[in-house]
């Protein structure tokens, strides 16, 4: 089997030493998490993890099944990019000589569809929502104009097929 990029989220209760359970998991199968975002859900007191590796669908189903084990954790799912609509955000920070010294860093920004977020004597600094490799791609081609700091998020998805977790936990509550 291929490896590729898969996103999984995990619905748990917010308990303190769950993230480093839930890390543990990936620990013991040496396998690196790319992104990872916790966030409150749809659902209130749930919590929701949001965890993106590369690896294979038999690997990431072996993972899921862990996490599930763990008592806080409600339901954990897997999806392929193909099945999730998903987002990152990245802030850049950069010499604010070049903004108006540099007509390429004005054409990056306004093709790159990213949003000047403040502007000083020193720096300015520019914020770029997007696909991974949208971002990637800006940060190639902003590097040679000097890049003083560079911070991207955790990746943010939902699936594009109806999640079912909302009518489990009403179900339980119904039991």
């Amino acid at each position: 089997m291929a490896k590729q990029w898969f996103t999984i989220s995990v619905y748990s209760e917010n308990n303190v030493g769950l993230l480093n359970r839930i890390s543990g998991i990936f620990l013991k199968r040496h396998i690196n998490i790319e992104s990872l975002n916790v966030s409150k859900s749809e659902i209130d007191y749930v919590s929701k993890f949001t965890i993106v590796v590369n690896t294979t669908e038999k690997w990431v189903h072996n993972i899921v099944g862990q996490i599930e084990k763990q008592i806080e954790v409600i339901k954990a799912f897997y999806h392929t990019d193909e099945e999730t609509i998903y987002q990152e955000s990245a802030l850049f920070k950069i010499d604010s000589a070049l903004l108006f010294d540099e007509r390429q860093i004005q054409n990056i920004i306004k093709e790159s569809n990213s949003q000047i977020v403040t502007v000083g004597r020193d720096f300015f600094v520019l914020a770029k929502s997007g696909r991974r490799n949208e971002i990637d791609e800006m940060h190639d081609q902003l590097k040679p104009y000097g890049i003083m700091q560079f911070v991207r998020s955790g990746r943010i998805a939902v699936s594009k097929d109806e999640m079912q977790i909302s009518a489990m936990l009403e179900d339980f509550k119904q039991n």
